[in-house]
């Protein structure tokens, strides 16, 4: 007779495991390549947003919630969560957001030096509840930085986060990263997103179903990934 597992244990396959899940994204870039453009070619999305970098989307009609402390972007989760008007989560930028709730926590914290190894987990499981929130995609925007590679020692571009507990973290936390650039192709500036990692770049595309450098557009990204496999 065949061992039968505890009644607890529940035994899944692989295959569509994720197909609720929604695509969960990071993308991260230098001032003025566009990020926050990019939150328009979303499918349905709103916008937390901490900073005022909202003109580049002045000409179109996208909600967006003010975030200010910690507390509000639980809130906003909570709610994006339980309403099907939305289909895209869009953190413009989360390195800002995240320097936001810090600050907060720090504010109500009588030492805030000794606390601050604990306000970054704080944030940092407020992040990992955005990623994994269900049959939602998700848009971490993030600024650029130099970060350190942990098996290499070797600096390269990255997204940045307030705290080296928090740049350590965050590559590893989507299965998508990807550089928001502005190239010269064929004599033409474009933007574009580079979805592999190179020597300087910190990138990956874990769906292995996106080119090494993808237009600026999350609907037709989210497509590709999502896609019925053969």
């Amino acid at each position: 007779m065949a061992y039968q597992p505890p009644a607890q244990i529940r035994i899944e396959t692989t295959r569509g495991a994720s197909a609720n899940d929604g695509v969960k994204m990071m993308v991260y870039g230098l001032a003025g390549t566009g990020k926050t453009r990019l939150c328009a070619t979303a499918p349905r999305p709103i916008i937390m947003s901490a900073e005022k970098g909202l003109l580049s989307l002045n000409d179109v009609d996208i909600p967006f919630i003010r975030i200010n402390s910690l507390a509000d972007l639980t809130a906003a989760r909570q709610f994006i969560q339980n309403d099907n008007r939305f289909w895209t989560a869009c953190l413009d930028s989360a390195s800002e957001i995240a320097e936001v709730c810090l600050q907060d926590l720090k504010a109500n914290n009588r030492d805030p030096r000794k606390a601050y190894g604990d306000m970054a987990q704080d944030v940092l499981n407020e992040v990992r509840a955005w990623r994994d929130m269900r049959q939602k995609h998700v848009l971490f925007i993030m600024k650029q930085g130099r970060i350190k590679d942990e098996q290499t020692g070797v600096l390269m571009n990255g997204p940045l986060m307030p705290g080296q507990q928090l740049d350590q973290h965050m590559p590893y936390m989507f299965d998508e990263c990807f550089q928001l650039v502005v190239q010269n192709f064929n004599g033409n500036l474009q933007s574009a997103l580079r979805t592999q990692r190179d020597n300087q770049n910190e990138a990956k595309d874990r769906s292995g179903r996106l080119d090494m450098w993808e237009p600026p557009n999350l609907t037709h990204i989210i497509n590709k990934i999502t896609a019925p496999r053969n």
